[in-house]
């Protein structure tokens, strides 16, 4: 395997191309390519999606950051749930031994979960974001800083297993949480926190001799330039259009993992 196949170079323009239109996290959209169509054991997958995801999330970390759209507050709290999450899974997944054919599907079934919440998070954004200006206003900032620990307690476990979860899935929490914040501050936290998060977990998944870096370069090759095509066509594409589209392919995607 080369550093350049084109096939892996072409999965990673589409999906950066698809993150560049919809914001939805890479790891939703590679890491089901990786197993489903080109057969990758998923421990593989997922250790090689989360270093992918730590470079093109950490390009976009410096946007939204240059912009003043994160919430530092925010991405602290997160990281002081998730970073000893990812350690914790880490270990647990060291004391299960090499990769082999007995987690594959367990390991299979929690993506397929994680993808399903993603798809509908994508259907109800619209639903939720609404209904989170109206609720949690008076909730005290001493529940919220503990809400958004354990959120981050959780999304640290789901990330570090399946690559899934720092997108969609903790974006619109947050949006529950933080009412009153703007969207685009949600985001860019969002963002923010997944770069130390995917970077930690990708370290570990190095560690554990689950990360392909053939496969790495060849995906980062394609990645860029589709990020680049994805974010300027954005403001000519309806994401009301996008959005249903892809969670409903994600949803799809999530039965055939599961079943």
């Amino acid at each position: 395997m080369t550093f350049f196949n084109p096939l892996y170079s072409l999965a990673g323009f589409v999906v950066g191309a698809l993150v560049g239109l919809t914001g939805v996290g890479g790891g939703s959209l590679m890491t089901p390519i990786l197993v489903l169509l080109f057969n990758f054991h998923p421990a593989a997958a997922v250790g090689t999606d989360l270093l992918y995801a730590c470079v093109t999330k950490g390009v976009g970390s410096m946007v939204h950051g240059w912009k003043q759209a994160v919430d530092w507050h925010i991405v602290g709290w997160m990281a002081v749930g998730s970073m000893p999450a990812a350690v914790a899974s880490l270990l647990l997944l060291s004391s299960v031994g090499p990769p082999s054919a007995a987690i594959v599907d367990p390991i299979k079934v929690t993506l397929g979960i994680m993808l399903l919440l993603t798809g509908l998070a994508l259907l109800g954004k619209e639903q939720i974001l609404a209904w989170s200006r109206n609720h949690g206003q008076n909730r005290s900032a001493a529940l919220t800083r503990n809400l958004t620990i354990g959120l981050g307690v959780i999304i640290g476990a789901a990330v570090t297993v399946t690559s899934v979860g720092a997108g969609a899935i903790g974006a619109t929490v947050l949006l529950i949480l933080y009412p009153r914040t703007a969207l685009v501050r949600i985001v860019g936290s969002d963002v923010a926190h997944a770069v130390p998060l995917t970077f930690v977990a990708g370290i570990g998944h190095w560690w554990l001799g689950t990360v392909n870096f053939p496969l790495l370069g060849s995906l980062l090759l394609g990645s860029v330039p589709g990020i680049i095509v994805g974010s300027l066509l954005a403001s000519h594409v309806r994401e009301s259009i996008l959005r249903p589209i892809l969670a409903c392919i994600l949803m799809i995607v999530a039965v055939n993992l599961i079943a």
